[in-house]
């Protein structure tokens, strides 16, 4: 075995620009797929993580623009909003334990004469809050939390306090939320996104009365009692708001989703993303083999004597067909060992783009054994199988013919 792939590697170094060449396709193919892997595998577990935060116990509730997709954002183009008339009719249904009700809304927060566009979000006081505090990793680093006495009080993200102005905000402060002024009363610790570190917390009473809308809602969180199954509670939630809005099954411009549902939706988007970029991948590591299945019958061509005086010494058709094998599939590692560095690499590149443009590590590049063994095992597969036809022609030559061929 060992003199096949030494002698495979010298006919290879002999023709070393041809070889060269050849692996690009395979090399292109393979540094695609992947990086696109690595990045959708970590972007799926970084989202599954986030909604297994929210709780196997909990089932959140949004309107959905045109009936396409939901969002927090999406009830106020919706033409039946949520509002507080479907919390009070969730509140109602048997299995419910508690029901937090958000609002959100983008708002011009001014410090010191600097404004800045971001997100305002109301919530509820008292146990609802708790509730949504333990789904949204609603953690303090400095100052402190709401009490039911508070109005024009507010929470801060990480990132705001610090970064997202020239000044520093420290509890104690005052900031201006659409020309209110609010008393800074805490800042949150960092959940490593920017868009959420620079989030605004305030009591959902006193968002109302700035944006004089008494019923809104954005989103709604229910936490289902002890024993209750969150589907089937789910279920009930999901005929009450058909009900009241007289829609039929099919026709709901709203979601009711557990955290397992959200990651499998989620997850499913994801895999057909994935799926069509391997596809167009596969087009490449295509062309990569029939690059290699021409490079090996050139080789066969002008190796005919040379195979007629190794069979003519002594050599099986067996030993020239391993060998030309060999040297196919040494030609598509080659390309998968590139592939995999380079596609490794640009993985990474664009964790750490992403982190620095958006401040979020969700593009995390997931980097696992299993990947690269797959990707150096398929792309040794691809080389050998196109390297078949022209090792058979190889191996059927007769000594004597291959002698005499000019």
């Amino acid at each position: 075995m060992v003199n096949y792939i030494s002698l495979a590697s010298r006919n290879l170094l002999h023709r070393r620009t041809r070889s060269v060449l050849t692996v690009i396709g395979i090399f292109i193919g393979i540094a695609a797929v992947v990086a696109l892997v690595s990045l959708s595998s970590g972007l799926s577990n970084v989202i599954s993580g986030e909604f297994q935060k929210l709780g196997a116990d909990k089932i959140i509730i949004m309107s959905s623009a045109g009936g396409m997709f939901s969002s927090p954002f999406a009830s106020e183009i919706s033409a039946h909003p949520l509002t507080t008339g479907d919390v009070d009719d969730i509140e109602k249904i048997p299995g419910v334990n508690l029901v937090g009700a958000l609002l959100m809304k983008s708002v011009v927060a001014e410090l010191s004469g600097e404004s800045k566009n971001t997100f305002l979000l109301g919530i509820p006081l008292g146990k609802e809050k708790d509730m949504l505090a333990d789904s949204m990793s609603f953690e303090l680093s400095t100052g402190r939390d709401f009490k039911s006495t508070d109005k024009y009080a507010a929470v801060i993200g990480s990132y705001l306090a610090d970064g997202l102005y020239k000044k520093k905000i420290k509890p104690g402060d005052k900031i201006k939320l659409n020309e209110r002024e609010f008393a800074v009363i805490g800042v949150l610790k960092s959940v490593g996104s920017r868009q959420d570190d620079s989030q605004i917390y305030v009591p959902i009473a006193a968002m109302r009365e700035m944006f004089s809308d008494q019923k809104l809602v954005s989103m709604i969180v229910v936490q289902v009692k002890a024993g209750a199954s969150a589907e089937e509670v789910g279920q009930k939630i999901l005929k009450k708001m058909r009900s009241s809005r007289h829609q039929n099954e099919g026709e709901e411009d709203f979601t009711v989703q557990t955290p397992e549902q959200l990651s499998a939706s989620f997850g499913a988007i994801l895999d057909v993303v994935q799926a069509i970029v391997i596809g167009i991948a596969a087009i490449s590591l295509l062309v990569g083999g029939i690059g290699i299945m021409n490079t090996m019958y050139t080789s066969v061509l002008e190796r005919t004597k040379e195979i007629g005086v190794m069979k003519a010494i002594g050599a099986r058709n067996s030993h020239i067909l391993f060998l030309f094998l060999t040297e196919s599939g040494i030609l598509g590692l080659i390309g998968g060992i590139l592939g995999v560095a380079v596609g490794l690499s640009l993985a990474l590149v664009a964790e750490i783009a992403a982190a620095q443009a958006l401040g979020s590590s969700i593009f995390k590049a997931a980097i696992t054994p299993e990947l690269i063994a797959f990707a150096l095992a398929f792309s040794f597969l691809i080389g050998a199988i196109s390297g078949v036809l022209p090792a058979r022609r190889a191996s059927s030559l007769k000594p004597v013919d291959a002698l005499r061929y000019e």
